[in-house]
């Protein structure tokens, strides 16, 4: 079979070697899996072409290959990309005991800890006002706030 586009006339192998290439030169420009089953789809209707399968049996392999390989390496690939989650300089802080010097309110959205010399936009993990001068330990960041918890809650709950 033969497909015209204007005055170009292209048979199903070389519409096939073209989704091939497309879909590889795409592959190659994403930093994950995205469009590779495709490519394996349809470098099988290129094979059934080459072997003289009718339109819509090579449309059926270049669908059930491409499926069948996303369903196979898909939960793969999810697995190993993207799987390991780099620590950055502020997990240091976790995790460490720090002062507050500007009382920390939640519900105003005040407050701020020093922790090893910086000084960070702090919040707490309950609803509680934690005055000037208290001692409080680092439990996590959520974007650029750190939340903590103050010292004598922190002992507290470990007794």
């Amino acid at each position: 079979m033969k497909l015209m586009i204007g005055s170009l006339v292209l048979s199903m192998p070389t519409i096939w070697i073209i989704a091939v290439i497309v879909f590889a030169v795409v592959e190659g420009m994403t930093a994950g899996l995205v469009t590779i089953w495709f490519a394996l789809g349809a470098l099988a209707a290129l094979l059934a072409s080459l072997f003289g399968a009718p339109l819509w049996l090579q449309l059926v392999w270049f669908f059930v290959i491409s499926i069948a390989t996303l369903i196979a390496t898909r939960p793969l690939a999810r697995k190993y990309m993207n799987s390991k989650t780099e620590a950055t300089n502020a997990d240091m802080y976790v995790g460490k005991e720090c002062v507050v010097i500007e009382t920390i309110d939640n519900i105003r959205g005040t407050g701020a800890v020093k922790v090893a010399g910086k000084v960070w936009t702090a919040r707490t993990e309950e609803d509680v006002i934690v005055p000037e001068g208290t001692k409080a330990e680092a439990l996590r960041i959520e974007g650029v706030k750190l939340i903590v918890k103050p010292v004598s809650e922190v002992q507290n709950g470990e007794a």
